[in-house]
């Protein structure tokens, strides 16, 4: 698959620094809701960027204990893409897997958001208008992940850079 013209837009830039981190981590924890009945509440959560080619970077979110989430990134004809990927306990792919969507806002090398697709409108009928939104400080140390719902602030969490330990 060819995406000529793909390589000068903010999405690619994007897509191209997160390449750039392949086997990095980022550690952090929620910041938004702080006081709710979030799952995610006073956990840690690891972001680990352990696989990237040339179409596709994948990121285990880990919450806690539980490794049962990735974040799928590709680069696609129709844009840059973020899928959430979700297993069960027993390892099967969770039924309420391979949501997310595609950016349609240029956003910038730094920060991009994605809009709700298709397939999680009908999979998720509440996540109609969801946008995720990804970004990275100008020094590439601090991730931010934010998700909204009808445009009003549903989650965010804040990950910090960890350096690789050298043997």
């Amino acid at each position: 698959m060819s995406f000529q013209g793909f390589a000068q837009t903010p999405a690619s830039q994007f897509f191209s620094k997160i390449q750039d981190l392949c086997g990095s981590k980022f550690v952090g924890k929620m910041t938004f809701p702080l006081e709710g009945q979030d799952s995610f509440k006073d956990k840690i959560l690891v972001a680990d960027i352990d696989y990237c080619s040339a179409e596709e970077v994948r990121i285990p979110f880990s919450v806690g204990e539980d490794a049962s989430r990735t974040w799928i990134l590709s680069q696609t004809e129709q844009g840059l893409r973020l899928k959430h990927k979700h297993l069960l306990k027993d390892g099967t792919i969770d039924p309420v897997s391979d949501y997310g969507g595609f950016t349609i806002a240029q956003g910038t090398g730094l920060s991009q958001s994605f809009y709700a697709d298709d397939y999680t409108k009908e999979l998720i009928p509440d996540a109609a208008t969801n946008v995720w939104t990804m970004s990275f400080s100008d020094d590439f140390k601090t991730m931010t992940y934010h998700l909204e719902r009808h445009a009003e602030p549903r989650f965010s969490a804040v990950l910090e850079f960890v350096p690789k330990l050298e043997n």
